[in-house]
């Protein structure tokens, strides 16, 4: 192990480019659906011997060796862990294949910029000592949670999911969020470091001591987080998630219209037992987002065909595109929604899609011209891509608490799924309604679920999910699995709809506890690189 320290710290050019690539591809494996976590204390270890090897070039050299060799580990991490990415640009390959090395390999080169400021970061309050781990974990933790806001955000596979995934560690989210987790998560994996790289024999293996106690103070307080009892059902609830596995070819496609429908009819009420009559056995059915290759709320032959289904008492929630004149009365406004529907086919209640997808359900407005201009569309095939919802708002369903809703990716920031704003609703569960068959059957829907299961932790909320070709699941707000259905299949989830728990720290504070975790690593780092100099 010293001799691999030397040669990475020693290393210069494209070797260190390389070894910087390789070490964050392999960290990569400890993402879903992988779950291999040591591969990320590998690929941290890496990282620490490359900043401690960029020096010289001035006083701010060093920091720059380091964002260099960041850029270079986040690349390989980013494009080992999204490669996935690609498949979208193929459901339509004559519109868009031409621009798959943008998405594949752009968005890669683009994300490592933050972990390239992260090891820069890092380097500027580097020491010699074994602390200077913590120097990683405070800047690859800001890195992190600046790529979850800046440029709308994008927290797809950040760092704290290696440890995300486990049912005794996540427990951890509900105090720390995930971006706290983060910090935990780097400090632990880089930890191993100092075995190669330490003076004396108390800094060699005291950080591995602690990091040892780390992760068995995340498991002890998952085991007692954890009831030993399943979470209590919410009374007189019935719930039924339909899961189609259209493939996003056939599924937008208005010539298809009347084998959809059919489709959504039967599997819906389909009977899964010979005690089960379909359903009529639920009280609520829940269909995914978009879920109609036409507009459901000016389709009275649709909306005719649902009331037939639906018997009464029985509500529907899906995911369905719907469009409003603008107010100035010259176009039209499209929305990625979520509509309530009752027995007599009429639309209760409807939420927007707050958080669109950059470049897949709009184009930013500020290349919305030059893009357009080159021939760059959204996915989406509707006139101008989407526009967003006012705010985030709860959807609210007779015979149901109010929802916090969210649809696709909104389910992967933290922080930002309760309803906000005046007058804002508090939601009893979480409804996330999304389509993956974007991505076929590929790591990215298992990721997805993996990132959105997180949020009935930190928010101490139950998640219902309705994804188009899967993982359709209900999950308690401890983040168990109550009942599923996997990537690929075709079928129905009935489960009851478990109670929320307890407020969190997380729910009432947000990221606080990440921020002082940030600031205690920052100036620990800090004051260790004083007491070298």
């Amino acid at each position: 192990m010293i001799a691999v320290a030397h040669a990475v710290i020693l290393s210069w050019g494209w070797r260190r480019a390389a070894i910087a690539f390789v070490a964050g591809a392999a960290g990569a494996l400890a993402m879903p659906p992988f779950g291999f976590a040591p591969a990320l204390a590998v690929s941290l270890c890496v990282a620490v011997w490359l900043v401690d090897g960029a020096g010289e070039g001035g006083r701010f050299g060093p920091a720059r060796s380091a964002a260099l060799a960041g850029w270079f580990w986040g690349f390989g991490y980013f494009l080992a862990g999204l490669w996935w990415l690609g498949a979208a640009f193929l459901v339509e390959a004559e519109r868009f294949a031409w621009a798959m090395p943008l998405g594949v390999v752009g968005l890669p080169a683009g994300l490592a910029f933050f972990f390239a400021f992260g090891f820069g970061a890092a380097r500027l309050i580097w020491s010699r000592g074994a602390w200077r781990v913590l120097a990683l974990a405070a800047g690859l933790g800001l890195a992190e949670w600046l790529r979850g806001h800046l440029f709308t955000g994008f927290p797809w596979n950040p760092l704290g999911m290696a440890l995300g995934q486990n049912i005794w560690t996540m427990q951890s989210v509900s105090t720390l969020g995930l971006y706290g987790l983060t910090i935990v998560t780097v400090a632990i994996a880089a930890a191993p470091a100092t075995l190669a790289t330490g003076s004396t024999t108390r800094g060699r293996v005291l950080p591995c001591m602690l990091a040892v106690a780390a992760i068995a103070g995340l498991v002890v307080y998952g085991a007692v987080r954890l009831p030993t009892q399943p979470t209590p059902l919410t009374p007189d609830v019935r719930l039924r998630i339909m899961q189609p596995n259209l493939t996003q070819d056939a599924k937008f496609n208005p010539d298809n219209r009347e084998e959809i429908m059919a489709l959504y009819l039967r599997l819906s009420d389909r009977a899964t037992s010979p005690a089960t009559s379909g359903v009529a056995d639920a009280t609520h059915l829940i269909w995914s987002e978009s879920a109609f290759p036409f507009l459901l709320h000016r389709d009275a032959r649709a909306l005719a065909q649902i009331a037939g289904l639906l018997p009464d008492g029985v509500t529907l929630l899906t995911g369905a595109a719907r469009v409003e004149e603008t107010l100035s009365g010259e176009g039209f406004d499209f929305y990625n929604a979520i509509h309530a529907i009752g027995s007599n086919g009429a639309v209760l209640a409807t939420y927007d899609k707050v958080h669109l997808v950059p470049f897949g359900e709009y184009l930013p407005g500020v290349f919305d011209g030059a893009l357009r201009a080159l021939g760059l569309r959204e996915f989406v095939a509707v006139p101008g891509g989407f526009t967003a919802g006012a705010r985030r708002a709860a959807l609210v369903a007779p015979g149901l608490p109010p929802a916090a809703a969210t649809i696709c990716y909104e389910a992967i920031f933290p922080g930002a799924v309760r309803p906000a704003g005046p007058g804002a609703v508090e939601p009893g569960w979480i409804l996330n309604v999304t389509n993956d068959a974007w991505f076929g059957d590929t790591p990215g829907p298992r990721q997805h679920f993996a990132q959105a299961r997180l949020r009935a932790v930190e928010e101490g909320l139950p998640l219902v999910r309705a994804a188009n070709t899967g993982i359709s699941a209900v999950i308690d707000p401890y983040g168990r699995i109550v009942a599923s259905l996997g990537v690929g299949m075709e079928g129905v989830v009935d489960a009851g709809l478990p109670e929320m728990a307890p407020p969190t720290l997380f729910s009432r504070f947000g990221d606080s506890v990440f921020w002082l975790l940030f600031l205690f690593c920052g100036v620990a780092a800090t004051t260790m690189r004083r007491s070298d100099s």
